[in-house]
This record gives structure tokens, C-alpha cells and sequence, in this order.
């Protein structure tokens, strides 16, 4: 097809149509359109956003592009040198606001050394695209062609894609190749972390274990994959935020239904099929270093965080502690030496965060991100330092010995990050966590008590533990073992113990007494019933297999609308007999995040 004639080019740009669209509907490439639009001199012109409706001339430096003719409004130039920070975003599950706490933080780190900020982002809803947050926002998409745009027209120094979510961090290759400066982290290394062949090689070489794992790009390979390692296997798409689309597999059937409704495969974007490790206990660590800077070579673990549920969780969707609870010595200088070594192959220069898992004395890793990771805020928040404002001042030249930031901190409290979810918004939505991220925000729990910490992570969450009542029990086969225990615990706390069929004659056996109820499908009254009536204090389901029946959703469903604390898991559940023990034995106080600090 012959080239767009100018006329018609410079009449689609106006409508709002992308290089990208326009090389698809015209069959060439982006590149090309770029290409051809710089040549007839096609660039849009950027206006100010009029936050004072006319009434008097607005000074704010927001601004939108436009390809109508018009003057540019960009105020002029300063001596400064400029950075570009690319946000997250519109936010949805898997890109939250956490990152915009990195991006803020990051404008005002910058801003204190001296340079000039230039903040990329279209979320209406977030701080970093207040207008004085950054010396100038731009509300643009972030797309390649939009942030091209301001770069050149910026004439920035240097742009961060760290620090915005996995939403700028897919950008950042395709920049470097149009002569932006990626600061930090090389978008090669981060291409080692995201592309699942380059990074089993990348371990292989250092020898740090992963779980065995395949790829497949079609049902078949899929099939001969979860042949060889073996059911339950966890399925994925690449490149994806937030645990799109990640499921745990448990047979063939459900295999082939995930690869032919849940993802598109294709060579350049494979499914990783991981063997899915069964009470594995996760843990994320966040660390900063400067190994990639020529004066650089330290690195500091921020935090490690052990999940409270067993792995297969998404650590959006996970409650866990800081520092952590359970794991040995051993255990824990192997991930940090795992961190470190880690960190000095990728050459990173800011922020790393890593996913562990760990089964008996063996540590595996799931996932490595040279980027700001969600947990970033909480991290820093736990151990009172700024660590988004650190990486942004290592990103841009200086080291962390001249930061003062070269020794762990290991807090003398306990924190508890909680997650939050929707689900009284989604009628008849099952509220089991999965390794598709479901959680809408966060809280924290802080106090010189592990169970007091859990117990005020639940009641910034809005599910407050009770202090007595009737906890109502109804656990799947393979947890009857392990309820046990923690009923017991429950009994001794002072709860009546209520039950159905199976765990109750589990209960009994050890020697518990326990409210037999009917099932919901065998009579009333049943747990629904009570649940409505406000009889039960406390409910503990465990699902009964991969896929739920009908009836252990509505019990879950129920507990959320009559605002019923509710724990999916034997480990929830643990910490929440703990957190109640704590409460009754010595209450708590409120102190702030500064006293801790």
C-alpha cells in the first residue's frame, strides 16, 4: 500500500488515532508512521489543563497534547537537568496505588537533588498527578509513542520506568531502542527477569533452585508439560501484573479448558507451567542497590516478608509478616545470599523485589521484579526509611554509602500487612484467594506482639477478631488433621465449638465438644441460618478441592454480607486464635508509626 499522503495522516492524528492503529489498518509498521510524521514535521502541540474555568489565568503546569493547530503552552525551559517518571496508569486490580506512592516519592527525591521533574501518567485518581507533586505533568497514556513525545519535547536527561508497575517496565525496551535514557536498572536485565528462558539460565548459572517449570505456546505442549512434572501444576500467562489470568491446575480437563479459554499463547507469549508447590510457605523480599553503578557495589535488603497463607496465594491478595515468624537462620541467610547474588547478575541499580518459596530446607525462586514492587510502601513504612526516595537518588548517580543506607534493619516489632478486598460489592462471588490478585488495598498492623499486630491488621481490614461467641468449623478432608489443634486452642479461648458431618465427628474424636448443625443441603438449622441471625462470632471453611462445592460458597458469601470474620486457611486461622489470645491476655494500645521508629 502506498504511504498515507499528509493530508490524511495530519486528519487521523487530529481524530485521535495512534501510530499503532494507524500501521495496522494501513499495514506497516509503527516505526514506519513515526517515521514518516516526523519527516512532515506531525508532532502535537501540548495545552495547559485550565484548572481555573476561565475565571482567571491558571499557572498550573498540567498538560494534554493536541493535534489541532495551536500554540504550545509548555512553560519555557529551565537550566535544570530533567527526569521523566513514568506512573502506573489507570489503577485495577494488579496495578495499584502503591506504585504511585513510588512515583511520588520518587518527584520529590529528585526535586531535593536538584533536578527537574516531568511526571507521565493519565489516573484522574492519584497523587502523583496532583500538579504540584512534579515540576510538570503531563496526563498522557503510557504508550510509546506518548512518551516519545514528551521526552523529545522535553529534551529529559533520563527517564525512570521502575517505579510505575509492570505497566512503564514493558515500555522500557522499546524506549531505550528510541534513544531514551532508561535510568537504573537496563532494560536488558529486566528482560532477563521477565523472559522465563533467559531466566532459568540466569539461575542455572548462579545455581539457586527453582520449581521445575516448562513452556507452552499451545494445549499439547501444555498437556506434555504438566505430564512431567505432575499435578497440581501453576498455569500463567508472561508479561501480566497482578496474577492475571494464573491458575492452579489439578488435571488435564482443566488444563485444556485454561488453554483454550483463558490465554492466548503464541511463541512470543508462552504459558509458564510451573509445578505448584503444596504448603510452601512464600516470602518477598524487597531490596536496594547500586551493584550497577561504577562507584556502587552495595546492597541492602529493605525486608523480608513471610506470607501467613501457604503458597499459591498472589502477595497482593496474602497477609504477611515482617520480619519473619518462622523461618530458621539458615533459611534466611540462604535468601539473602540468593538476594545478593541475584542482584549483582541483573546489575540492578534501585529497587529488586524477589518471591521465594520455601519447602523443607530448600528455597526456591518463583519470580524476580528490578522494579518497585507493591510492598514497597509497607516496607518502608515498618522500618522508617524511604525507600522509593533512596532508589530514586541511586537511579539518578549518587550511591548508598553516600545515602547512609548500607545495613539491614531488622525491626524489634512485628508487622502485618492485611489485604483488603471488594468482595461485598460482587453478590455471589466466592471470596477464595488464588493466584489471580483479587485485593483492592491494604493495612498494617504494628505492636511488640506478633499475635496483638495480626489482630489490629484485622481491624484496620474491617474484620475485627471476636473475643468470644460461636465459631462455626467446616474444614475439607486433608485439613481434619490440622483443625484440630486450632479448635482446641479455640475451645481453650473460650468459644463453642460448632460444626458440620466430617469435622464434627473430627472434633469429637479428639475429645472436643462440639454443636452439631445440619448441612445446607440436609436441613435446618444450618450454618447460613445462623450466620443470618448473628449467632456465629467466627467461621473457618477451607474449600474442599479445586473446585468448590456450591454450598461452601454460600456459607463464605454470607459471612462477608452479615460482616462475619471468615478464614479460608488452616494458617488464617492459626494466626487469628494467636491474635484473639494476645487480645484477652493483655489488650493493646495505639502508638504511631514515629514512636516505633
Amino acid at each position: 500500500m502506498p504511504p498515507l499522503n499528509a493530508e490524511i495522516l495530519a486528519q487521523a492524528k487530529s481524530l485521535g488515532f495512534s501510530d499503532r492503529q494507524i500501521a495496522h489498518l494501513t499495514g506497516t509498521t509503527e516505526d514506519k508512521i513515526r517515521a514518516q510524521r516526523k519527516k512532515l514535521n506531525l508532532v502535537p502541540s501540548y495545552r495547559l489543563v485550565d484548572t481555573c474555568a476561565a475565571e482567571f489565568e491558571a499557572y498550573t503546569p498540567y498538560y494534554y497534547s493536541t493535534y489541532d493547530r495551536g500554540d504550545d503552552e509548555v512553560k519555557p525551559d529551565s537550566p535544570k537537568t530533567k527526569v521523566m517518571i513514568l506512573g502506573g496508569g489507570p489503577n485495577r486490580i494488579g496495578q495499584g496505588i502503591e506504585f504511585d506512592y513510588c512515583c511520588v516519592h520518587a518527584a520529590f527525591a529528585l526535586k531535593e537533588d536538584g533536578f527537574e521533574t516531568i511526571m507521565v501518567n493519565s489516573n484522574p485518581e492519584t497523587v502523583s498527578t496532583d500538579y504540584d507533586t512534579s515540576d510538570k505533568l503531563f496526563f498522557e497514556p503510557l504508550t510509546l509513542e506518548d512518551v516519545l513525545h514528551i521526552y523529545e519535547r522535553e529534551k529529559c536527561w533520563g527517564a525512570i520506568a521502575q517505579f510505575g508497575g509492570q505497566t512503564p517496565l514493558n515500555l522500557a525496551l522499546g524506549l531505550q531502542k528510541n534513544g531514551v535514557n532508561i535510568i537504573g536498572t537496563s532494560p536488558q536485565s529486566i528482560e532477563v527477569a521477565e523472559d522465563r528462558k533467559l531466566f532459568a539460565a540466569m539461575l542455572r548459572k548462579l545455581d539457586i533452585p527453582q520449581p521445575p517449570n516448562g513452556l507452552a505456546t499451545n494445549a499439547e505442549e501444555a498437556l506434555e508439560a504438566s505430564k512431567k512434572l505432575g499435578y497440581p501444576v501453576l498455569v500463567r500467562p508472561s508479561f501480566v501484573l497482578g496474577g492475571r489470568a494464573m491458575q492452579i491446575v489439578y488435571s488435564d480437563a482443566e488444563l485444556s479448558h485454561y488453554m483454550k479459554f483463558a490465554v492466548e499463547a503464541s511463541p512470543e507469549r508462552p504459558v509458564l507451567v510451573d509445578k505448584f508447590l503444596e504448603d510452601a510457605t512464600e516470602v518477598d523480599v524487597d531490596c536496594i542497590t547500586d551493584v550497577g553503578l561504577p562507584d556502587g557495589g552495595t546492597i541492602v535488603i529493605g525486608g523480608m516478608l513471610e506470607h501467613i497463607e501457604y503458597a499459591g496465594i498472589h502477595s497482593g491478595d496474602a497477609a504477611m509478616v515482617l520480619p519473619p515468624h518462622t523461618l530458621t537462620k539458615k533459611i534466611i541467610a540462604t535468601i539473602r545470599e540468593y538476594t545478593h547474588a541475584m542482584a549483582r547478575e541483573l546489575q540492578v541499580i534501585g529497587l529488586m523485589n524477589v518471591q521465594y518459596a520455601v519447602k523443607g530446607d530448600t528455597v526456591y525462586v518463583l519470580e524476580v521484579n528490578p522494579r518497585a514492587s507493591r510492598t514497597v510502601p509497607f516496607v518502608s513504612k515498618a522500618i522508617g526509611f524511604p525507600l522509593a526516595k533512596l532508589a530514586a537518588k541511586v537511579m539518578a548517580g549518587k550511591t548508598l554509602k553516600e545515602l547512609n543506607f548500607t545495613e539491614e534493619i531488622w525491626p524489634k516489632y512485628w508487622a502485618v500487612k492485611e489485604s483488603v478486598f471488594p468482595f461485598n460489592r460482587f453478590h455471589g462471588q466466592d471470596i477464595l484467594l488464588s493466584p489471580e490478585m483479587r485485593s483492592t488495598g491494604e493495612v498494617m498492623g504494628l505492636d511488640a506482639d506478633r499475635g496483638i499486630a495480626y489482630a489490629k491488621s484485622q481491624m484496620a481490614a474491617g474484620s475485627p477478631l471476636p473475643l468470644g461467641g460461636k465459631i462455626f468449623i467446616s474444614v475439607s478432608d486433608v485439613h481434619k488433621k490440622k483443625i484440630v489443634e486450632v479448635a482446641r486452642q479455640f475451645a481453650e479461648l473460650g468459644f463453642e465449638l460448632v460444626a458440620t458431618g466430617g469435622t464434627a465427628t473430627a472434633l469429637e474424636k479428639a475429645g472436643l465438644k462440639v454443636e452439631r448443625i445440619f448441612k445446607l443441603t440436609e436441613g435446618r438449622p444450618n450454618a447460613i441460618d445462623l450466620l443470618k441471625n448473628k449467632e456465629l462470632q467466627l467461621v473457618i471453611n477451607t474449600p474442599s478441592g479445586a473446585t468448590p462445592r456450591a454450598d461452601e460458597i454460600k456459607i463464605r458469601t454470607t459471612a462477608v454480607y452479615t460482616g462475619t470474620p471468615i478464614m479460608t486457611t488452616i494458617s488464617s486461622a492459626q494466626a487469628a486464635a494467636r491474635g484473639i489470645a494476645a487480645l484477652k491476655k493483655s489488650g493493646y494500645d495505639v502508638k504511631t508509626v514515629q514512636e516505633y521508629h
